[in-house]
C-alpha cells in the first residue's frame, strides 16, 4: 500500500467544516476535481466548493475500504459515504459507494475524480423524482 495513499485518506477523512484550511496540505494550488455533478479548477474553487457543501448538510463522512496503488504517483481509493440533508430523503441518512482516482506530485494531489451513482445520491432521494426512478428501475428488470 502507498503511504502517500494511506496518508492521504486519513487526512482527508478528518476534513469537516471546521478544518478546510487543510486542504492547502492535501491539494496543489491548480487542482483538477471532478465529479459526477461538478468539474472544479484550483484548490480555492475546491475550497469554496466544500464550503458550500458542508453549510447544505447537516451529517457527512467518508469510509476508506481501500487503497491500490497505480505506480508511485497514481492511484485509487475505495470509499462509502454517508451523509445526511436536510431536503434529501427526508433528512435521513443516504449511504453511496465510489472510487476516487487521484494523481499527486510532490506529496499533494493535482488530480482527484471521483466516481460514484448521482443517482442514488441525489435524484433517488427526491420525493417525486426517486418515485419515478423506481418505477422505471422495477420496469427495466
Amino acid at each position: 500500500m502507498s503511504t502517500f495513499l494511506e496518508q492521504f485518506s486519513k487526512s482527508f477523512t478528518q476534513i469537516n467544516k471546521d478544518t478546510l484550511h487543510a486542504l492547502k496540505s492535501l491539494y496543489t494550488t491548480d487542482v483538477v476535481f471532478i465529479d459526477p455533478l461538478h468539474q472544479i479548477n484550483g484548490l480555492e474553487t475546491l475550497t469554496g466548493y466544500f464550503e458550500q457543501m458542508y453549510e447544505n448538510i447537516d451529517t457527512i463522512t467518508f469510509m476508506m475500504h481501500s487503497h491500490d496503488e497505480a505506480n508511485d504517483s497514481e492511484g485509487y481509493l475505495r470509499w462509502r459515504m454517508r451523509f445526511s440533508h436536510p431536503r434529501l430523503n427526508s433528512g435521513r441518512i443516504i449511504e453511496v459507494e465510489g472510487c476516487s482516482h487521484i494523481r499527486w506530485v510532490d506529496n499533494k494531489v493535482y488530480y482527484h475524480r471521483d466516481y460514484f451513482d448521482a443517482g442514488a445520491m441525489l435524484y433517488e432521494q427526491l420525493p417525486i423524482m426517486g418515485r419515478v426512478i423506481a418505477w422505471l428501475k422495477r420496469r427495466l428488470a
